[in-house]
């Protein structure tokens, strides 16, 4: 039996470069399956819709063109699933992308999906998990679920810079407020600036709050930033890029399965999207997507 894919096309990610290249994409994919699918949406109820409808008919594969919420949408309709999930990124972010070593170019990440499937290649990575929603990168409360908010709202500039805006407009609001991480194991209580906890290292575009995270390994990183003042996280900053904010005195890590995060009323976002406030519990699932390359 040969391959059935589906395509999903999210037109407006990376302001309409995924419509741009659609085409072309779903052109490279039909050389590699059997039978191709284009699902093109503009809301997620659309989507889903069209990603039931595919497999009803016996889905394979889902290739998702788009950015990260559209990966988001794609890890919803994958995971636990028979079906496998590739990514062609053509969003502002591509976090969980990055964190799977997929090509930034979209036409070169179709290209290495067509080679994978040639070769049959797939591997199985860890997701969280928050009530009914999966997450795959990284979820954050605080400082950081206020700027992907912010973030979320501006129309300008694209890509990381959006998120270095967002952070110097929610410095003047913030502040610190009591937080309880509770892995089972270890109970801690902080008067935090933010919270994440990561099933990969990226959020924000590139940003590695949670560096040494893997998705493969059944474990959440969590990084919690503590109590620090304007001029603190400002200092701070250059250091988010490269991971090195982990030094700081007033930064703590921990590894755990499992994470319930109380204490304050905090907004929380996970693969960039709203899921509510604290307080959360999250849980790590070793192995529940499958996913192409």
């Amino acid at each position: 039996m040969g391959v059935h894919a589906a395509l999903a096309v999210h037109p407006d990610s990376g302001r309409g470069a995924a419509a741009r290249i659609a085409g072309t994409v779903a052109d490279r994919l039909r050389a590699a399956v059997d039978r191709l699918d284009l699902l093109v949406a503009t809301s997620v109820a659309e989507s889903q819709a069209l990603m039931a409808r595919s497999h009803e008919d016996g889905l394979d594969v889902l290739v998702v063109l788009g950015g990260d919420g559209a990966a988001h949408q794609g890890v919803q309709f994958c995971a636990g699933s028979g079906t496998a999930l590739a990514l062609v990124p053509s969003g502002t972010g591509n976090d969980l992308a990055r964190a799977l070593g997929v090509d930034r170019d979209p036409l070169r990440a179709v290209d290495e999906v067509v080679a994978a499937l040639a070769d049959g290649r797939r591997r199985r990575i860890d997701l969280g998990r928050l009530g009914d929603t999966w997450f795959s990168t990284v979820l954050c409360a605080g400082f950081d679920a206020a700027v992907n908010e912010r973030a979320n709202r501006m129309r300008w500039p694209a890509g990381p810079r959006r998120y270095d805006l967002a952070i110097l407009g929610e410095l003047a609001a913030f502040r610190p407020r009591h937080l309880v991480v509770d892995t089972g194991a270890r109970r801690e209580e902080f008067e935090a600036t933010l919270v994440a906890i990561g099933n990969t290292a990226w959020y924000g575009g590139g940003v590695p709050i949670c560096p040494e995270a893997r998705p493969d390994d059944g474990v959440f990183d969590v990084t919690v930033v503590g109590r620090a003042s304007r001029r603190e996280l400002l200092r701070m900053l250059p250091s988010l890029r490269t991971g090195r904010h982990v030094r700081y005195p007033g930064v703590h890590t921990m590894r755990a399965v499992s994470v319930e995060l109380s204490g304050s009323e905090w907004p929380v976002y996970a693969d960039g999207e709203a899921l509510g406030q604290l307080p959360i519990t999250a849980r790590s699932v070793p192995g529940a997507l499958t996913v192409v390359g």
